[in-house]
């Protein structure tokens, strides 16, 4: 989707041509899944963009022991399985820019960054914006963020926090006064991939380049709004990370209460990084504190069989819940959160269902209501669904639905290639912001303290029947 040059998707030079100022990237878990799968690629497909720096270097820091060239073979395997190929790129240029500072970093020891972090300074001369990257386990961000004011790593430089940043009100309020302490807040980015996606961001822009879908986009118009995070795999490859976390924590809090404030918030001055963080902030301040009671908590049936998983789990593989919006634009309109593992389909939905009609020769007629559907998969469709007449002597109404793929308008870029990209820019338009989490982790509180209990659900349907009354009187728009 085209947008205009103000748009949070900007950054580096049109001309594809990276950032000026030399810049040394560490990786902070660079040997972890998370690296493997999405970071590391992330960093290949900009550099084969022409989007990094002129000047870089990227340092992985682990508690292994590896050579620089042992860890650029172990950069190189993680392309070969998950892409963009080194064959695809400048794999040569982009190795020789790959070093490894082994012995692990905390507060007491920064192993052997110290030393590496010199070699890349030397070799790039002239003063280097230093990145932190933390691709480590939530638990170690306190003691790492410590670590960098204790090894004088904390001037001129930026710092990215993976999510969960925090895991309840009380650990997000100790991890956050030590960061505020350690950084200034310009320096900090807190990752929610999800605001990433393209597809995500399609429905911001969509509202408003559109003056008629901005138009309904209230309480006036909408009857419902359902953010819907389906997937049919189970949790084998991370079962024992999972079942410390479950659906709730690991998907409600943080991705689907960012999605839904990107849909309920207020249409900012601009589309600048601060203006976008702030509306999203805004919305999430006015959620309404979850009832316990309008919460669904469910677990596939097999799930304890699963190697990693205790027999006598009761953690959630999927969560429903409904939350309440308290402004003039959502005030009553139900915002409809969902997401689970072994369902249906493998889904991404953000979903406006309208309001069926309340006078004239439609009122009262039972017509199913139209919906306007954003499918956040791959490179992501909106599908508008109108109550039109029936073709035919028998006449009637029936609902025909209009498809339009974005796939097609362009080339899309995995979330972490913007995130990273955005780091570079200070774009902040796609990271979380600190009173939106306060609010986030405020909001369940009082749900933290009183977890209804958890459901069986068959693998393959979507979820506990219990969840099917969330919706009500209406239904869910993904269902059986």
């Amino acid at each position: 989707m085209t947008t205009a040059p103000q748009t949070a998707q900007s950054g580096s030079p049109a001309d594809g041509s990276g950032p000026e100022q030399p810049t040394i990237f560490v990786m902070y878990g660079a040997t972890g899944d998370l690296s493997r799968r999405l970071v590391s690629p992330a960093f290949f497909e900009l550099a084969r963009l022409g989007r990094l720096p002129r000047q870089w270097r990227l340092i992985g820091c682990g508690r292994g022991e590896k050579t620089h060239e042992e860890f650029r073979d172990f950069i190189r395997e993680a392309l070969e399985e998950f892409g963009p190929q080194p064959a695809d790129g400048p794999w040569d240029e982009f190795a020789a820019n790959l070093l490894f500072a082994g012995g692990g970093f905390t507060a007491a020891d920064p192993g052997e960054l110290p030393g590496v972090l010199a070699q890349a300074r030397e070799a790039l001369g002239g003063e280097a914006e230093l990145v932190h990257y933390l691709a480590i386990p939530p638990g170690a961000f306190l003691d790492t963020t410590k670590g960098f004011e204790a090894h004088g790593l904390v001037e001129g430089s930026r710092v990215v926090y993976e999510k969960p940043y925090g895991t309840s009100l009380a650990s997000f309020e100790e991890l956050d006064a030590e960061v505020q302490r350690v950084f200034d807040e310009s320096q900090v980015f807190r990752i929610d991939h999800f605001l990433a996606f393209e597809a995500q961001q399609d429905v911001m822009h969509a509202r408003f380049a559109n003056p008629w879908l901005a138009s309904i986009w209230n309480r006036e118009h909408v009857a419902q709004v359902q953010v819907d995070v389906a997937e049919t795999l189970d949790v084998a490859q991370r079962a024992s990370f999972y079942d410390a976390t479950g659906a709730f924590l690991d998907m409600i809090v943080t991705h689907l209460f960012q999605m839904a404030a990107t849909v309920a918030m207020e249409p900012p001055a601009d589309l600048g990084p601060g203006a976008l963080q702030a509306a999203r902030d805004a919305a999430l301040q006015d959620f309404r504190e979850l009832d316990p009671a309008e919460v669904v908590l469910g677990q596939f049936e097999g799930y304890t069989d699963i190697d990693g998983v205790p027999d006598d789990s009761t953690t959630d593989t999927l969560a429903a819940a409904r939350v309440w919006i308290d402004n003039d634009r959502w005030r009553g309109v139900p915002f409809l959160l969902r997401s689970g593992k072994r369902m249906t389909a493998d889904e991404q939905r953000v979903t406006l269902v309208l309001r069926t009609p309340e006078d004239g020769p439609y009122a009262g007629s039972g017509t199913a209501p139209s919906t306007i559907s954003f499918s956040l998969l791959e490179g992501g469709a909106v599908d508008v669904a109108l109550t039109v007449r029936e073709p035919g002597v028998a006449g009637g109404t029936t609902q025909g639905t209009a498809t339009l793929p974005l796939a097609g308008l362009g080339e899309p870029a995995l979330p972490y290639v913007h995130l990273i990209e955005h780091v570079l820019t200070g774009d902040r338009s796609l990271f979380t912001g600190v009173e939106g989490l306060r609010a986030a982790w405020t909001c369940i509180e009082r749900f933290s303290n009183d977890r209804p209990a958890v459901l069986p659900y068959a693998p393959g349907t979507w979820g506990p029947e219990a969840a099917d009354a969330l919706a009500e009187p209406g239904q869910w728009f993904l269902r059986s």
